[in-house]
């Protein structure tokens, strides 16, 4: 049966950059972005990990935060449950000034 297809041709794809878009963007659906980065560029130090622990302690906390924030606002039916990049700043320093 013959399909109108060489099988022996490889197509090749070309649009290759349409694959990335299928990532998140990691600096605006992450808060702890920057303390990720941080963290792993800790680790690819020629630091001992014991050295690291102050930067794995900091990224643990901003993702216990932002989940809490989440919590809070996915039970308060508020909508995107991740606040936009541009409302964190004021969700932590209200956070912080509650403190």
């Amino acid at each position: 049966m013959d399909t109108g297809r060489d099988s022996n041709v490889v197509t090749e794809r070309k649009d290759i950059t349409s694959r990335h878009s299928l990532r998140r963007n990691q600096e605006t659906d992450n808060p702890c972005y920057k303390e990720h980065l941080m963290s792993l560029k800790c680790l690819n130090s020629d630091k001992p990990r014991e050295t690291c622990q102050r930067y794995f302690d900091n990224y643990k906390n901003c993702k216990d935060f932002w989940a809490s924030v989440q919590h809070e606002r996915k039970l308060k039916g508020i909508k995107p449950h991740l606040p936009l990049p541009e409302d964190r700043a004021k969700i932590k320093t209200d956070f912080l000034n509650s403190r």
